[in-house]
């Protein structure tokens, strides 16, 4: 335990130096990639990204949105290079054309105002029912985009709580769904917290969280280079990170409202309801997605046509950031390309 506290003080001193770093988001300039703005009157301006290799593929295998969790945007997750490939890049090799939603709050997108919402909303911003209207709008401007009727949906951690719902109420826009380290359903003490609208978030809170599920006998899984390179990201995709001390990104407490309630025994959507083929995947060390959440959302997962719970080893719940990251894609795009034409 104490290399690894020695290891932990070394890196949180190398990351205070980050906030005054150029952001280093990766080579998003390029011609398979495109941005777009949804603007609808009296709610933030939502940010759309596109992305697919135009020139080796010669048809679309099909479109697919990913929806992020609760503390950093697409930018950070599905975009974001690592050793110059992201997930985003291993899904266009494919010929997926793939998007990617920054929910209200986070990333590119505009943030929650008293402005931009509605008289009697919830008094947290970003909750499930908010959230699964902007993946609905998501979903309308990819439809009409690609001229196609339906999309896959790749979902992470509390994203697929907004992911689950809108596929429960919109069964007819999506045709295969990948739940990654989803929040499952505990009947634990009702938990009752006091929230405030929104939360500040530091590189040291996540690297704490990053590192938490590795246990103490094992190497690092998360590299301390990918890390501090994300770390300037992250403080870049808010633009009033450096007015907090420490440098915070603010976020949404929607999605921890959103989480306390499922495992408080209220989840928000019925997974009985899904009607599309759906992988669960998670890393074995995932403390978000215990063997008993995976257990229980396959059990009732009773009207898709084909399902699949998938624990990969050496993985925590970023995954997507971490060494065993190429075992994700692999798995999560092999079922994409599998149940393509099974439904």
């Amino acid at each position: 335990m104490r290399t690894k506290h020695k290891h932990l003080t070394k890196t949180i001193a190398v990351l205070s130096g980050l906030v005054a770093c150029t952001p280093a988001l990766g080579d998003l300039a390029d011609q398979n990639y495109t941005a777009y703005t949804l603007r609808k009157a009296g709610e933030p301006n939502l940010h759309l990204s596109r992305s697919m290799k135009r020139e080796q593929c010669a048809a679309s295998k099909g479109s697919i949105l990913y929806v992020h969790g609760a503390t950093f945007p697409t930018d950070l997750s599905l975009r974001f290079k690592l050793d110059g490939v992201s997930w985003a890049d291993n899904l266009n090799d494919a010929c997926f054309t793939v998007w990617g939603l920054d929910f209200a709050g986070y990333g590119k997108s505009g943030r929650y105002s008293d402005a931009n919402r509605p008289p009697k909303a919830d008094p947290i911003p970003g909750r499930v029912k908010e959230t699964a209207q902007q993946i609905k709008r998501a979903i309308a401007r990819i439809k009409r985009h690609d001229g196609v009727n339906s999309v896959s949906i790749i979902a992470h951690s509390w994203g697929t709580l907004a992911a689950g719902y809108f596929t429960e109420h919109h069964p007819e826009f999506v045709d295969r769904l990948v739940l990654f380290g989803p929040v499952g359903m505990r009947r634990e003490p009702v938990i009752s917290r006091a929230l405030s609208a929104t939360q500040q978030v530091t590189i040291e809170d996540q690297f704490l969280r990053f590192q938490r599920e590795t246990p103490a006998n094992h190497k690092p899984v998360l590299n301390i280079d990918h890390f501090n390179a994300w770390g300037q990201a992250y403080l870049a995709s808010d633009p009033n990170s450096k007015a907090h001390t420490p440098a915070a990104v603010t976020v949404p407490n929607g999605p921890v409202a959103d989480v306390l309630a499922a495992w408080s025994g209220s989840f928000p959507y019925n997974p009985k309801n899904i009607k599309a083929s759906t992988l669960i995947v998670r890393g074995e060390w995932d403390n978000i997605t215990i063997d008993e959440d995976a257990l229980w959302l396959f059990n009732n997962l009773t009207g898709a046509p084909h399902k699949r719970d998938v624990k990969l080893s050496a993985g925590g719940h970023v995954m997507h950031l971490e060494q065993n990251r190429h075992a994700l894609h692999a798995v999560t795009r092999n079922f994409l390309l599998e149940t393509q034409n099974h439904d």
